[in-house]
């Protein structure tokens, strides 16, 4: 019997009654991916740019994902063809490309996306997940329908070019990064900066302007409540590392004298 593919995130956004709630997994591991995957929330960011994450891994985590009524995105960690074509193959439906600073890089990534004649992506379904080894019937008709493509832009040259980027067609999505768009902008590590808010929300505004969902990283809960309040309908709220790190410290703090902790953590 010929097999379905699950919805992509596209089709998550287009159908959404709310904003989205998603994850970062930059561990590495297949067993917090699930333990994120079965946790509530919407969708879940497996991170290739700023991690570990080998193309083995981001398969393991896609394979104990899709046990889960969620939607995993890969971020690769650039939009090359090579490593769309990759991770494409392995299973990922949802791809988030970095730094995305123009329209003319924005149609690049959605030409590696897609086969031929529309792009450049290589035919290797017979060979791949992606379309289960050939068990998922027309996967090379419809591969498109399969696909969700969102770019990130995060740099002050993507924001005045937010609305050319988003009106991109094969484009599903923008994904704003603060972290880096703060540091292009001379404020580096200073996301809740108000001129880096208000790019941020400048961005938001061109992107829905051009018809397509917008989303952003906020890991400071009062940031990502006001950023869903500006629009936002996707946002990042936290990373499986942090959890782990600011989870951890707390339990110290509360367990350990203050002194004994500092030496602890003095060296």
């Amino acid at each position: 019997m010929p097999l379905r593919l699950d919805p992509t995130f596209a089709d998550a956004l287009a159908n959404r009654e709310r904003p989205l709630i998603g994850l970062w997994v930059v561990s590495g591991s297949p067993l917090v991916a699930e333990i994120f995957a079965g946790s509530g929330v919407d969708w879940l960011l497996i991170d290739m740019e700023h991690s570990s994450n080998s193309l083995e891994s981001v398969l393991h985590q896609l394979q104990v994902a899709a046990a889960y009524p969620i939607s995993p995105v890969v971020r690769v960690p650039y939009g090359d063809d090579v490593s769309l074509k990759q991770v494409l193959d392995i299973g990922a439906q949802n791809v988030l490309v970095p730094m995305v600073n123009n329209a003319e890089q924005a149609r690049a990534v959605v030409s590696a996306v897609r086969y031929a004649p529309r792009g450049v992506r290589g035919v290797g379904s017979a060979l791949s997940r992606s379309a289960r080894w050939n068990r998922v019937d027309g996967y090379l008709q419809n591969a498109d329908d399969h696909v969700s493509l969102f770019v990130q832009i995060e740099s002050a040259e993507a924001v005045e070019n937010a609305a050319e980027i988003a009106a991109v067609d094969g484009v599903d999505g923008v994904f704003v990064g603060p972290s880096d768009l703060a540091a292009s902008m001379g404020l580096l590590g200073q996301q809740s900066h108000p001129d880096v808010v208000a790019a941020v929300t400048r961005t938001f505004q061109a992107v829905k302007a051009a018809g397509k969902p917008v989303g952003v990283n906020a890991f400071d809960p009062q940031q990502a409540e006001q950023y869903m309040n500006d629009g936002a309908a996707f946002v990042a709220v936290a990373a499986d590392v942090s959890v782990l790190a600011r989870g951890s410290e707390a339990l110290a703090a509360r367990f350990i004298p203050a002194t004994d902790a500092e030496q602890r953590t003095s060296y």
